[in-house]
């Protein structure tokens, strides 16, 4: 990386640190002059992202394909690949490359056509005729389809290859993204130790994209209080960190297990524990804790429905089947925020009105599985499952296991056991990933209605406008805008066509009409270059 500002211009070579001083900390914009006196030096490239996770590849991948040359992008990322923490997380939440993720066959993160669907390439590479039923069937006949993990990976690596994705990586964390002077940015990276003659390089860009993915995990504040206190980290475990030694100390000893969620991870490690006593004659006592309990057809906030088309709390599109505690729907979100009734509700919405309907559907929810219920109802016939309804109000050693004080309706019910595995919640705060912070205090950034990042329809940051210069932000951090569903795979797909869209306008890209999507999807069934 040759900078394009000579440092020595502005300081004698002896005072050259390379390094933010406090005068660029405190300053909301940025002049080039401020940047080459602290000895930073300045590469100018027209778009990056950052974060360098599967919201980057597909707005790399879209800008690709729109004919951006891989010499105008850049992607600053800590990541070695783009589905680095998705495989961790689906690993550590039980759901391993053999195994299925929760999404839609047609939503490929690495093909924004969408066809071949995972689930036809899937029935045609095995000539399998009961997925191609299970596509044809769904979900009347036959559980929807979801794709192996595996699968996802393999393809999202192939697609890395074709459009040149690792030759634009640069290596660092990004901490600060400042507006320039003049228009554009400045976007601050700390390269690794020994990667860089100083300790940070600015990328001068006119577009700059977010895509950091979730801010952190999310503790309740019992379950980080019993942590911290009685520095126990191997006893009180978050489903989204490592904690295979669970799993392991389970299959060796009889013990208890008090799960904590009523969502999709929560029954996969239901599931784990499940196929553990089945293929390794585990002897684990099950006890699940619900916070609300459903027993039948329910709205978004759990409250049970009037059947009646219209009726009770909540329109006939908000309704969800349920029983024995759970909310059953097939995706995270009702199909018709990506592309119907829903998705063009939300876009009309402002304030309180979108953050009320975001709430109603987007309760914790799982799909129905026929393998899991079959589990389920036989621990419930053998004893080793049950099912508490409550909120815990206290947590405290005993020996090597964990008295939690239950509160329920009943009054409130000690539960002791040897783990405890939260399955409530990835989602911290914004402000507390210093990147997202550092935008709402000196970016001109700021909250939408449910406290994530503001977006408008394009998915630009209301707010950092700098000159002709603009800044996007894609994924979990922006869920409470105009596109409900952003923190899936459809969905970082719509993110980045508003983008490109939104590029295109500027005339940074091409527009993808039909020859050129048409060629395109040939190139990429071929494995070619764009």
């Amino acid at each position: 990386m040759v900078p394009t500002t000579d440092p020595s211009t502005y300081l004698p070579a002896q005072q050259i640190t390379g390094d933010l001083n406090d005068q660029l900390l405190q300053s909301d914009f940025w002049t080039d002059e401020m940047v080459a006196a602290a000895g930073i030096p300045i590469v100018d490239i027209p778009f990056v992202t950052i974060g360098g996770g599967i919201g980057s590849f597909v707005t790399l991948d879209y800008l690709r394909i729109a004919g951006v040359p891989t010499s105008q992008m850049r992607v600053l990322s800590t990541l070695d690949f783009a589905w680095q923490t998705y495989e961790y997380l689906t690993r550590v939440s039980q759901v391993p490359r053999p195994e299925r993720i929760r999404s839609d066959s047609a939503s490929r993160p690495d093909n924004i056509w969408g066809f071949p669907s995972y689930g036809f390439a899937e029935g045609v590479r095995k000539l399998d005729p009961k997925v191609l039923w299970g596509l044809f069937s769904e979900p009347i006949f036959a559980d929807y389809y979801t794709p192996k993990a595996g699968n996802v990976f393999e393809q999202l690596e192939r697609e890395a290859k074709r459009i040149g994705y690792d030759e634009r990586l640069v290596k660092g964390l990004v901490r600060i993204v400042r507006r320039r002077y003049g228009g554009g940015y400045f976007t601050i990276l700390t390269p690794p130790e020994g990667a860089s003659a100083t300790k940070r390089v600015a990328f001068r860009s006119q577009y700059v994209h977010v895509a950091v993915g979730y801010p952190g995990l999310k503790f309740l504040p019992e379950l980080q209080r019993y942590r911290t206190e009685n520095n126990d980290y191997r006893h009180i475990v978050n489903a989204y960190e490592a904690h295979e030694h669970v799993y392991e100390r389970l299959v060796q000893h009889p013990s208890t297990v008090l799960v904590r969620g009523g969502g999709i991870v929560a029954s996969r490690i239901l599931q784990r524990l499940m196929d553990d006593r089945e293929k390794f004659g585990a002897q684990t006592n099950i006890v699940h804790l619900f916070r609300t309990y459903i027993t039948g057809t329910n709205d978004g906030y759990g409250n049970e429905a009037d059947p009646r088309p219209g009726g009770g709390r909540t329109r006939v599109f908000m309704r969800r089947r349920g029983g024995n505690g759970w909310a059953y729907q097939g995706f995270n979100y009702p199909k018709s925020v990506w592309g119907g009734q829903l998705k063009a509700q939300v876009r009309q919405l402002e304030g309180e009105q979108r953050a009320e309907l975001y709430k109603r559907m987007g309760g914790t929810n799982t799909p129905w599985r026929k393998s899991w219920q079959r589990q389920m109802n036989q621990g419930r016939r053998e004893g080793w499952y049950n099912c508490v309804v409550g909120t815990v109000d206290d947590m405290q050693p005993n020996g090597e296991r964990i008295v939690n004080q239950i509160r329920t309706a009943q009054g409130v019910v000690p539960v002791e056991v040897d783990f405890v595995i939260d399955c409530t919640g990835l989602e911290a705060d914004i402000a507390e990933h210093r990147l997202l912070k550092d935008l709402l205090e000196h970016g001109g950034a700021s909250r939408n209605p449910v406290g994530r990042l503001n977006v408008d329809r394009n998915f630009e940051l209301i707010g950092t406008t700098s000159g002709t210069g603009a800044m996007y932000a894609s994924g979990a951090t922006t869920l409470g805008g105009y596109f409900p569903g952003v923190d899936t795979f459809l969905g970082l797909q719509v993110a980045a066509q508003e983008i490109y869209g939104d590029l295109a306008k500027r005339g940074f890209c091409k527009r993808l009409g039909p020859v050129r999507s048409t060629t395109q999807w040939w190139k990429w069934l071929a494995g070619s270059a764009p």
